[in-house]
């Protein structure tokens, strides 16, 4: 296959709104693909190259300089693939310059249309994670398959990649071998918001409560005497997280699998800002000095395993699972009830605390990983929803210079982004440094005042409410908005759907929330 066919594929998935001419098209496109070719169009889709980290930065792209790009499609993905094969395993000294000629040599291959998707999966800038819902419609009519199979096979796996070729080689029997297995991580279950905490017991009756921890959420997995510790995005991050270790030490014996959180406590027992605790994230060095200044606390709210695959059992058999292996101790707090006064009561207690709310779940919920269902819903004092960033106007003033004023998006039913918003408040001159920099290495377009993005970075943004309006095609604005934090460890296939914000609406005004407004 020619690398112009899957960004002509990429191109139309970006363009059409239909999820149907989405499947449609991917299942085109896989079904054109040689058997090894299916893993790498599917990982190049889903913004992944297969090499990782191969040495390739936005500075290197600033001094390529490639010959005049062909305008006739030549350049097939294996020869692709092989280059950033030999691209990574290029090190020692000189291997920066070689990395430029091998990259100029591909370049000069490629037409202008392939240097922007080559140079944006290299970067990273590919990973909207909204075409995953897309990956799995498509897998499933390539191969006469429930689309249901294919999500929990993905779910699994951790990965589409994976489950299109087997798929493609063994159809539901493939599907089958993905099972929960200890040191292969899967994808978190996901929450949707809620206005008050009485809608939670109202649509679960008796429902789990727990505490609302501010932390960054962490997957668990022990096999024998092998511990690993992955991020909300499946990055192993257990290097730089000795406290967790040390936790694990204490349980009891057995192959398991947890959810939970690390964050970062004051003296009195009062957490930290949530930035506070990323900073533990990803460092190599002085270690033991970050440590001491920022110590982590480890809990957990779920047991995925233990012993055995626990995710098809109710998350109250679960949660026993849960106290038996890990303590009381290093349990989230938490309240078993059905009356809306201890409900009210636990809420004020967590918040009194410093926490940011409550979780609601219904304690006969299975585990279901990226799922927005219902069956887990987020209670806060200030709303808040993680929304992605669609572009930015350029700052006047004292901002001059600065891409100031966001466009804020949520993602609909089909995959694309609708815009709810804007906002310029609660940036620091810092983050206006950063944020000005990140935004432009993710350019797709711009006219005088704004600079347009691909949709990759997830902001947390505080609001007052959410009110109909007309300006916008989802029907409905934010009110007061401002920017709490950029959430690096979520993707934007994690950040809260136009759905979510619809039931907020609702929730809040109870009335029905607006039609989405198609363009033609």
């Amino acid at each position: 296959m020619l690398l112009y066919d899957l960004v002509s594929c990429s191109s139309d998935l970006t363009r059409t709104r239909s999820r149907t001419a989405k499947r449609e098209r991917l299942r085109a496109c896989l079904l054109r693909c040689e058997p090894d070719e299916l893993a790498l169009v599917v990982n190049y889709l889903s913004g992944i190259l297969p090499q990782g980290k191969i040495g390739l930065g936005p500075a290197i792209f600033k001094r390529l300089q490639p010959a005049k790009a062909p305008s006739q499609a030549q350049l097939k993905l294996s020869t692709v693939d092989r280059c950033f094969s030999a691209i990574g395993d290029s090190t020692g000294p000189g291997s920066q310059k070689t990395r430029l000629s091998l990259l100029e040599d591909l370049f000069a291959q490629a037409t202008a249309a392939e240097q922007d998707f080559l140079q944006r999966l290299v970067l990273g800038a590919l990973r909207q994670g909204a075409l995953e819902a897309a990956l799995i419609d498509g897998i499933a009519a390539a191969n006469a398959l429930p689309e249901a199979a294919v999500r929990r096979a993905v779910m699994l796996a951790g990965a589409a990649a994976p489950v299109a070729v087997a798929a493609q080689q063994h159809g539901q029997q493939g599907l089958d071998q993905f099972q929960l297995t200890p040191l292969q991580p899967v994808r978190p279950m996901l929450a949707q918001p809620a206005a008050r905490v009485d809608d939670a017991l109202a649509q679960f009756a008796v429902t789990q409560l727990d505490v609302k921890l501010d932390g960054a959420r962490i997957q668990v997995h022990r096999a024998g005497d092998t511990v690993r510790v992955y991020s909300r995005q499946l990055n192993e991050v257990g290097w730089s997280l000795p406290e967790v270790h040390e936790a694990v030490q204490r349980m009891q014996p057995g192959d398991f699998i947890l959810d939970g959180e690390v964050l970062a406590l004051q003296g009195d027992g009062r957490p930290q800002p949530f930035q506070v605790t990323m900073r533990r994230f990803g460092r190599r060095s002085k270690l033991e000095e970050m440590r001491r200044r920022i110590p982590l606390s480890c809990y957990f709210f779920d047991c995925l395993y233990w012993r055995e695959s626990l995710i098809d059992r109710p998350l109250r058999e679960r949660r026993e699972q849960l106290e038996q292996l890990v303590g009381a101790q290093a349990v989230v707090p938490g309240l078993l009830t059905g009356v809306p006064e201890q409900a009210r009561d636990f809420l004020t207690q967590a918040l009194e605390q410093g926490h940011e709310g409550l979780m609601a779940k219904d304690p006969a919920s299975t585990y279901m990983a990226g799922n927005r269902g219902g069956d887990w819903l987020k209670i806060k004092q200030a709303h808040t929803l993680d929304l992605v960033v669609l572009g930015a106007e350029w700052g006047s003033g004292r901002r001059s210079g600065w891409l100031s004023n966001l466009h804020l998006g949520a993602r609909d039913e089909d995959g694309n982004f609708v815009m709810l918003g804007k906002t310029f408040k609660g940036l620091t001159d810092k983050l206006l440094r950063w944020q000005t920099k990140a935004l432009l290495e993710r350019e797709r377009a711009r006219d005088e005042q704004t600079v347009y993005v691909h949709p990759e970075l997830v902001v947390e943004i505080a609001l007052n409410d959410i009110q109909a309006s007309p300006h916008y095609p989802a029907g409905l604005a934010l009110r007061f908005a401002r920017v709490k934090a950029y959430r690096a460890d979520k993707t934007p296939a994690q950040a809260d759907t136009l759905t979510t914000v619809q039931q907020l609406y609702e929730w809040q005004t109870g009335q029905a929330a607006p039609a989405i407004k198609r363009s033609a």
